[in-house]
């Protein structure tokens, strides 16, 4: 039986489409072809590529009377779909042919090989059924509806006249068969990733559906990790080989742009370029990072001269790359302020633990960075002035390690060792003039490094100025005999920390040694360490913490470790429970938010010199008949003010005595 020359339903292939490589805007860079598209896009052109080849191949002299014919006709030009049925044939679109037959066939007309595909797209007719009566339009629905199946990539329409009545046979093309990939450009791209996405359809039938969302999971891979890069071009090659061609923005320059913070304009900045260069890690050649690049943003705020600081992505001249641009707001270099406060370790008199300050600092030395600090605090009795030179990062090391130079010169009470009950006592100030540097870098994540080289003259003086070598009980104030202890001192500390909040975790280490490079030096060795770990259980908060020490050698008397008071054993005065060689403070706190910035707190404190106060040279916690050990309890109020925390809290000890302890809290102006 003959094929009916004047009645064909005719699809196009449907083609995975070639994009250009090169990149477009890169506010469109995430956007994939399959993932801007998807399926129904392409079978959008099929179905105007449908009615374009309808209009060309239906012959110019028609037999009207053929009704399928006719109807073929409503479709001959593409603008008229938005109105069908306003056709130059009138309703001729809506009339329907008498279907005997509907069979799936290859494009040669044979009998398709594999059973699964013939099903494939049996199932997906909904209205070519044996025996229906079909409109031009619905056979063209069904048409994209094998298409949309994602197993074929063409399928053609054909009515043959037969003894029984019209047979529609859908000619259809299989994809290939999938036995390879080739992906060029996936530079970051695990090759395990790709694996694992493609396994599955090995030795199948390439799905462009399945291939899809392939497509749309490597895409999601770069924007998960906040990468520039998508998949932007997939081709079918002869032998079943999948060519994926991956695009990858690399950066190309790095452009700093110093802005006016007042008007926004570009200024000349202060800074020296390489000193913001050097803290990025994103760098020219890699594949750009929103991610990477927000946590350069906040390294540079960090660094304490920005107010502020942002990225901006922008296509470069080729179009594959893209150019960075930093704008930098510089906040003012340096300043005066003053301030005041209380400190914690004076107890007694009405304003003995009043401090004033006054500190100036430049944030910016040489547009490097480098911060320089002079501050001067003083109290009725106390006093300490301090100057810092630091660089945070010393030139041409790769470690980011920091340098500070410090002199300190200061006069604090030496009540936590040697205080007590008998006038005069109060009187005792401890001198220290102290110069030294410090080198400091990161070891590994959370964990911080640092060595100290320092030279200190340490010596005890009377209310008076007057040097004194031993308080009321006679016991020694320094170690030498003199009037005053030298000490050449090298430290190692190393610091653990998850963040910077008072709950968090925190491990610390610290030994300090003397070195007796002159004969009349002290020889010593210390060694502390401190641990905390804070713990959310519902609205409550439990913090644990624990802290200990030991020293061995020639050491200051006035160098004992004290216990007692606000920050070791809360319920005593500083430094009553006892001073010795060791000393072990353990502390538990549960504490819940009530409103706002109010938190109430409950604690308890256990502290002991572990039997070691008699070893301390004059044995002045014997003197003064503190007990040794001892422990606290009580209740508390934390307000998180706008000026600091400030800690208001009430502990009773093992003695029954009531204290009321008041956490240091400095205002600055």
């Amino acid at each position: 039986m003959a094929i009916n020359e004047d009645v064909r339903f005719v699809s196009s292939s449907i083609k995975i489409p070639h994009h250009p490589r090169t990149l477009q805007p890169f506010v469109h860079l995430f956007v994939p072809p399959f993932s801007r598209h998807g399926v129904s896009f392409h079978l959008q052109r099929a179905k105007a590529s449908i009615n374009r080849f309808v209009a060309l191949v239906l012959p110019r002299n028609r037999r009207r009377s053929d009704l399928l014919c006719s109807s073929s006709l409503s479709l001959t030009r593409p603008e008229q779909e938005q109105n069908p049925r306003k056709s130059q044939h009138g309703k001729e679109d809506e009339e329907r042919v008498l279907i005997s037959e509907v069979l799936i066939r290859s494009k040669d007309g044979e009998v398709l090989e594999r059973a699964d595909l013939e099903s494939a797209a049996a199932t997906a007719l909904r209205f070519s059924r044996p025996n229906s009566a079909l409109t031009v339009r619905e056979v063209q629905e069904d048409v994209h509806r094998i298409i949309d199946s994602g197993v074929f990539c063409s399928c053609m329409p054909v009515a043959v006249d037969t003894r029984d009545g019209i047979r529609l046979v859908f000619q259809v093309e299989p994809n290939q068969e999938f036995h390879g990939l080739r992906c060029e450009g996936a530079n970051v791209l695990p090759t395990k990733f790709l694996e694992d996405a493609f396994r599955d359809g090995y030795g199948k039938i390439v799905n462009i559906r399945h291939l899809d969302k392939v497509i749309k999971s490597i895409n999601g891979w770069y924007i998960e990790r906040g990468l520039f890069g998508m998949v932007s071009d997939v081709e079918i090659l002869s032998g079943g080989i999948l060519k994926l061609q991956v695009s990858e923005a690399e950066v190309n320059n790095i452009n700093l742009r110093f802005l006016d913070r007042k008007t926004g304009e570009p200024t000349e900045g202060k800074t020296k370029p390489n000193t913001i260069l050097r803290q990025l890690t994103t760098k020219k050649g890699q594949v750009y990072s929103f991610l990477q690049g927000r946590r350069d943003v906040e390294t540079i705020l960090t660094m304490g001269i920005m107010e502020d600081v942002t990225i901006i992505p922008q296509p470069s001249a080729d179009g594959r790359k893209v150019d960075l641009v930093m704008n930098l707001v510089e906040r003012p270099s340096g300043g005066f302020s003053a301030g005041g406060g209380i400190s914690s370790g004076i107890t007694n008199g009405p304003l003995s633990g009043l401090i004033g300050s006054f500190a100036y600092s430049h944030r910016n030395v040489f547009g490097r960075n480098q911060k320089l600090n002079l501050s001067l605090e003083r109290g009725q009795i106390d006093s300490v002035f301090r100057m810092n030179y630091t660089d945070p990062w010393i030139e041409g090391d790769d470690k980011r390690t920091s340098r500070t130079i410090m002199v300190q010169n200061s006069r604090t009470p030496g009540t936590l060792v040697h205080g007590g009950q008998q006038s005069g006592h109060s009187g005792l100030i401890i001198g220290r003039v102290t110069a030294g540097i410090e080198y400091s870098r990161p070891i590994r994540p959370q964990w911080r490094g640092s060595l100290v080289i320092e030279a200190q003259r340490a010596g005890a003086r009377d209310d008076k100025g007057n040097p004194i070598i031993r308080d009321i009980y006679n016991c020694p104030l320094t170690a030498s005999g003199n009037g005053y202890d030298q000490m050449l001192i090298s430290k190692f500390e190393g610091v653990y920390t998850d963040s910077k909040d008072y709950g968090s975790s925190l491990f610390s280490f610290n030994m300090e040694q003397g070195l007796p490079v002159h004969s009349e030096w002290l020889c010593f060795n210390r060694v502390s360490a401190r641990a905390r770990q804070g713990l959310d259980v519902g609205p409550l908060r439990f913090l644990l913490s624990l802290s200990g020490g030991h020293v061995v050698g020639n050491f200051s008397p006035h160098e004992a470790f004290a216990i007692g008071g606000t920050n070791s054993v809360r319920g005593y005065e500083e430094g009553a429970v006892g001073s010795g060689r060791s000393y072990a403070v353990g502390s538990a706190e549960m504490s819940s938010r009530l409103v706002g910035p109010l938190e109430v707190v409950l604690f308890g404190d256990y502290g002991s010199d572990l039997g070691s106060g008699s070893s301390v040279p004059g044995d002045p916690a014997g003197a003064r008949g503190k007990p040794g050990y001892g422990h606290g309890y009580g209740l508390g109020i934390r307000v998180d003010s706008p000026l600091g925390p400030l800690r208001l809290e009430y502990a009773l000890n093992d003695k029954f005595a009531l204290t009321f302890h008041f956490k240091s809290l400095l205002v600055n102006f």
